[in-house]
């Protein structure tokens, strides 16, 4: 389930903001390509596939498709707002919404009409309405091209400028994107909705069937979907676009698309930032999942309420452990840096023997610089990752920004945001006063650790304490951790935050200024990194083309490819499950717990309600990276034929190296979602919703 976007973690790679080229078109392997909408590669679909996607059926899939704000994709499968997405994306709300008598991320849940249908407490879907260049508007606002913190100031205060002025104009959602290295800034304009609500979730055995030893494996036999519903006015929204329901299972060869928001690639990334990557970041994350991972299951063990307050975010922790341990393998292969320095060199090579691109080069040397940088900076962070810490710093930093032209704060905190990062801020979603002391306590350790006793804001935090009687003192005392005390500070005199004595707004208050200055530091750095990529995309450019693809950006994303089996360990895996299969496997793991089928199932299958040769999963060899969950796959038609909810072991390179010998897009079949919900969990009005 490398898939998803652990965004409430805050533990994806940091990579710089930039997009950039991918590789030349010559070394572009068969299905490579995370492309634009509004630059769609016609020509190539064309020559390879003999499609010629129409701009009505771009539209349709794009309007259709819904990125989750809580990390994750999804799609509009009905005319009354269903949309679907995974179970694992849609976990963060299943256990905002579950309580102690009423596990819903464990037991599933269904609604039998709208009344039942459960409110999401936080959670923001976005639908991609309009794409604007706003290239020129942008280069000409940055008029310091020497001095890069001066440049990333210009720059930033462009973005908030384009940004508010689309927002206050259309009153959609405006981020500007960069792409290609800053060869190209887009707005996009986003539909927002933030009245969703629960439909309907399989129960976690069925939609995590086989548990962590078949996580990023195939065969697989999951049925990790989810159904939600987004409102207007109290009432079911009216949709225009959505997809189609195919009723036919896919077949080997044919050909596909997904439709989804990968989160972030590093495909044009030199060696130098690969080897950063592979001996400083990579183990450095790691080292921290490592160790949430065991904090939360001793905390788990405590009782069953424990465990299942600390279910979603454990689940979080070991998805993205075992995804960047795969990542680094890649990495650790002599043969992937040996592959991308023989390219390096050879641009390198080329652009000195040419006038007017060998001052150029002297990027490379700049990146290999700013990775020394980075590493020394891994282990200075003060982001604190606790609830409660991180509602009180970003109430503390609202304020202050507040108190700046608009066109000075800081992106988050921009009138254009305002309304996405309130819904964050005031979310009612319960916080758990257990959880919360032994989390920030945790974090209050690992900054000593990282810092040292001696270090003063180490010294001024503790003050004579440890780290469990100053975490204990601040969950304990605050307020910070109802969302009416939150809303009150936001929507009070900046006086009453400034002067709070809440003892977690006091910590906010004392480590905000080392915050602003680590950041100031990181924007520097991404900004000089930004400006020598830049530097590099020209290059790429000039000698060997453009792919027509940036890196991606956690933005919408076409990719394509075909229904395809591969090769392992000396046989052939094919494509597809079944419902059998599924049986079959269960029945092969008798007495492991994470591969018994939910009571549910076996009860259909005793009463032969299910066709159990009904597809289940299938693979193809679609271009995804994490935030891919929930991305529809859709057929030549545009019906909705698949819901991307995982990649194989092969797959996990795939940020910063695609391939297709191997590495493939796993899927729960359309046909096999809508035979569960008509067979397994007695839901036919619902199923009879889907794709009308």
């Amino acid at each position: 389930m490398f898939c998803r976007l652990f965004a409430s973690l805050s533990l994806a790679i940091t990579v710089i903001t930039a997009s950039l080229l991918s590789s030349s078109t010559a070394r572009l392997h068969a299905d490579e390509g995370m492309y634009l909408f509004n630059d769609l590669p016609r020509e190539l679909l064309k020559e390879r596939y003999d499609f010629d996607p129409s701009q009505k059926w771009a539209d349709d899939l794009r309007l259709a498709s819904v990125r989750f704000n809580s990390g994750g994709s999804g799609s509009f499968v009905s005319s009354n707002g269903l949309v679907l997405t995974n179970h694992h994306v849609a976990s963060d709300t299943l256990q905002k919404v579950s309580t102690k008598e009423r596990n819903l991320i464990r037991d599933g849940f269904l609604a039998n009409s709208f009344d039942e249908e459960i409110k999401a407490p936080d959670l923001e879907l976005n639908v991609l309405i309009e794409i604007v260049d706003v290239t020129q508007r942008i280069d000409e606002a940055v008029t310091n091209k020497t001095d890069a913190e001066a440049a990333a100031k210009q720059r930033q205060a462009a973005f908030n400028a384009i940004e508010s002025e689309s927002f206050d104009k259309t009153g959609l959602r405006s981020d500007v994107v960069t792409l290609f290295g800053g060869a190209q800034y887009h707005l996009y304009r986003y539909k927002k909705y933030t009245d969703v609500r629960l439909v309907w979730a399989p129960e976690t055995a069925a939609a995590f069937f086989g548990g962590d030893a078949d996580n990023f494996e195939y065969p697989r036999y999951n049925l990790d979907a989810t159904l939600m519903r987004v409102y207007e006015n109290d009432k079911p929204a009216v949709i225009d676009h959505f997809l189609e329901w195919s009723s036919k299972p896919v077949a080997e060869n044919d050909l596909v698309f997904v439709s989804g928001h990968p989160g972030r690639t590093q495909r044009i990334f030199t060696v130098e930032a690969l080897e950063y990557l592979r001996d400083h970041r990579l183990p450095f994350v790691l080292d921290y999942l490592r160790r949430k991972e065991i904090l939360l299951q001793q905390y788990r063990l405590e009782s069953e309420e424990a465990a299942r307050r600390g279910r979603d975010e454990l689940f979080g922790i070991q998805n993205a452990r075992k995804a960047y341990t795969g990542m680094l393998a890649g990495l650790q292969d002599p043969q992937t840096i040996a592959d991308r320095r023989r390219v390096q060199d050879r641009l390198i090579a080329a652009a000195g023997a040419n006038p007017d691109l060998n001052p150029l080069t002297q990027a490379w040397q700049e990146i290999a610089e700013i990775q020394q940088e980075k590493a020394a900076q891994l282990s200075r962070s003060v982001s604190l990752r606790s609830d409660v810490f991180q509602y009180a710093l970003s109430i503390l930093l609202l304020a202050q920004e507040d108190q700046k032209p608009n066109a000075d704060r800081l992106a988050e905190y921009t009138d254009a945001s305002r309304d996405s990062l309130l819904t964050r801020l005031t979310s009612e979603a319960p916080l758990y006063d257990d959880l919360q002391r032994i989390e920030l306590a945790d974090e209050i350790a690992l900054l000593l650790e990282r810092r040292g006793m001696s270090d003063p804001l180490v010294v001024e935090v503790l003050a004579g304490r440890s780290p469990q009687q100053v975490a204990a003192e601040i969950i304990d005392g605050t307020s910070v951790d109802e969302f009416a005390k939150r809303r009150e500070l936001i929507e009070g005199e900046p006086d009453l935050i400034f002067g709070s004595d809440d003892p977690a707004m006091r910590l906010a208050r004392l480590m905000e200024p080392e915050y602003r200055r680590l950041r100031l530091i990181d924007d520097g750095l991404s900004e000089r990194e930004k400006q020598a990529y830049a530097k590099i995309a020209r290059v790429t450019t000039e000698i060997e083309g453009t792919t027509g693809y940036p890196d991606a950006t956690f933005t919408l994303r076409l990719a394509f490819g075909t229904v395809k089996g591969y090769p392992e360990n000396g046989s052939f895996v094919k494509p597809t499950t079944d419902f059998a299969g599924a049986f079959e496997h269960a029945a092969e793991h008798q007495g492991q717990e994470d591969f018994e089928l939910p009571e549910s199932w076996m009860r259909a299958k005793q009463e032969g309600k299910i066709d159990l040769s009904t597809q289940l999963n299938f693979v193809c060899t679609a271009d995804i990276i994490g935030g891919n969950s929930g991305s529809p796959v859709v057929d030549r038609g545009g019906a909705l034929v698949g819901l991307i909810f995982d990649g194989n072991i092969q797959s996990l390179t795939s940020d910063y190296l695609y391939t297709d010998q191997q590495a493939r897009a796993v899927s729960v079949s359309g046909v096999g979602i809508r035979q569960a919900l008509e067979a397994i969990y007695n839901a036919k009005d619902l199923a009879d919703q889907l794709g009308k």
